[in-house]
């Protein structure tokens, strides 16, 4: 007689299990996230062999496995296939990898499957067979979506199905060169009694793809959804699962696209492509630093431009700020693209090492065109933006600025400071203010002066 599944109440947030339910949960401190599944304990397959193990459980023995030497694996640096897509080959290190399982997360309608869609138009058109697994849409969605995107896949295939089994059934007999997962919270094992979307079937069929991606070689794709804080769904194991999560970013008022990857077994973490978002899909930007700064205005006080590193790719972009004076008692503190926080230290260090008076004005500080920044390097930028608009002084238009500020007032040196400081000559920039320790190399720069300041004052003196 077989013995019913024992019960147990998961938690939805972070995976963690209990024989009873709890309001709140002891491991992530989230309330009402636990639900009741039914648990399978995998002794029920101890003592058979690997082969009947894997029937039972629905799935393939797509290879055996026996030690190899190191020296006798052979490199796969030549290996990569590239997506026709020149952004989207630079955010997962330059391009495909064979075997690779890729997480792709952002807010619904931001443009996921949009760039699915046309990187499997671009795989096709190399003579590649792309599986497409729909568990959201029906084929004939898809079609009218490709239709606007003026898509022309002959070698693409759709499969409407969200039951696994079914899936690698039908990857075992088609062979395909890569598959895409629309979305990976709709499929589920029918091993496992839960609702799709739980963590133990997003667990299960991620773990399921990965063996597949490794076992065959093939590059899987999985789409999945995010969160309201903006994580993507599902247990955090599962973005350590796959080899690259990437991120879609954007703000719905602007139609700049952003993939950012926070993480890449083979390629830069935090690295970004910048898309623009058509009416005929996502068209790639080759050079986004012309985009922030193709708006900005001239003779107006509290604009700078700063430079700053995404991954491995160097960005200028406009940083504004706007002092004004308050009717309360005490100034407000707003920071939108830049982080609160340092943007309140930043002012304590103007007020305390350069005699700044802003407890009593209103300080807004913002990063255009919807970019956010999260490195020190930013600082100086900040910085010179605050004191333009509270001086009413204009920031010449051909100066650039980056640096760290120290809570003492000195400026210190940043990462890749060669890097910056070419992509600002390229663009243009007559005069670059950055770290003295960051100017070494940088004198012989056609066009542009290089000045190196160690302080805060250096600096201010050299701006206005």
């Amino acid at each position: 007689m077989a013995k019913t599944p024992a019960t147990i109440y998961v938690c939805q947030n972070c995976g963690n299990q209990s024989r009873k339910w709890q309001g709140k949960c002891t491991d992530c401190g989230e309330w009402n996230t636990y639900v009741e599944e039914k648990f399978r304990p995998s002794a029920q397959l101890v003592g058979k062999s690997s082969s009947a193990a894997g029937a039972r459980r629905g799935t393939n023995v797509f290879r055996e496995t026996k030690p190899i030497a190191y020296g006798e694996i052979e490199s796969q640096d030549d290996a990569r296939t590239s997506s026709g897509i020149d952004e989207f080959d630079r955010v997962l290190g330059g391009g495909i990898v064979p075997g690779s399982l890729v997480l792709i997360g952002g807010s619904p309608g931001i443009g996921k499957s949009t760039l699915v869609a046309q990187v499997a138009d671009k795989l096709s058109e190399n003579d590649l067979k792309v599986l497409y697994v729909s568990g959201e849409e029906s084929e004939r969605q898809i079609k009218m979506r490709g239709e606007r995107l003026g898509l022309n896949a002959e070698n693409l295939f759709l499969l409407p199905e969200t039951n696994l089994d079914v899936i690698l059934t039908e990857i075992e007999r088609m062979k395909p060169d890569i598959i895409i997962v629309d979305s990976i919270q709709t499929v589920f094992s029918p091993n496992i009694e839960s609702a799709p979307g739980s963590v133990s079937q997003v667990r299960e069929v991620a773990g399921q793809f990965m063996m597949f991606a490794k076992a065959a070689n093939v590059p899987v794709f999985l789409i999945g959804h995010v969160t309201k804080e903006g994580s993507i769904a599902g247990p955090k194991a599962l973005e350590h699962i796959v080899d690259t999560v990437l991120y879609f970013e954007g703000d719905r008022h602007h139609n700049h696209r952003i993939i950012r990857a926070t993480k890449n077994r083979f390629g830069a973490a935090n690295e970004i492509g910048i898309f623009e978002m058509t009416g005929e899909g996502l068209k790639p930007v080759g050079n986004p630093s012309e985009v922030f700064l193709q708006e900005r205005p001239e003779g107006a006080s509290g604009s700078v431009v700063t430079v700053c590193m995404e991954g491995t790719r160097p960005m200028l972009v406009e940083i504004q700020a706007l002092v004004s004076g308050t009717k309360f008692g005490t100034g407000r503190r707003m920071a939108q693209g830049f982080d609160y926080n340092r943007t309140s230290l930043l002012i304590a260090v103007l007020e305390k090492r350069l005699g700044f008076q802003l407890a009593g004005d209103d300080v807004f500080v913002n990063v255009a065109g919807g970019l956010e920044i999260d490195e020190p390097a930013a600082d100086l930028g900040v910085i010179a933006a605050i004191s333009s608009s509270f001086r009413n002084l204009q920031i010449l238009p051909e100066v650039a600025v980056f640096g760290e500020v120290g809570l003492t007032g000195e400026v210190r040196g940043v990462l890749q400071g060669e890097t910056r400081a070419r992509e600002a000559q390229t663009l243009g920039f007559k005069k670059l203010i950055l770290p003295a320790s960051n100017k070494k190399g940088l004198e012989k720069l056609l066009g542009m002066r290089v000045v190196g300041v160690r302080t805060l004052e250096e600096a201010l003196d050299e701006l206005f």
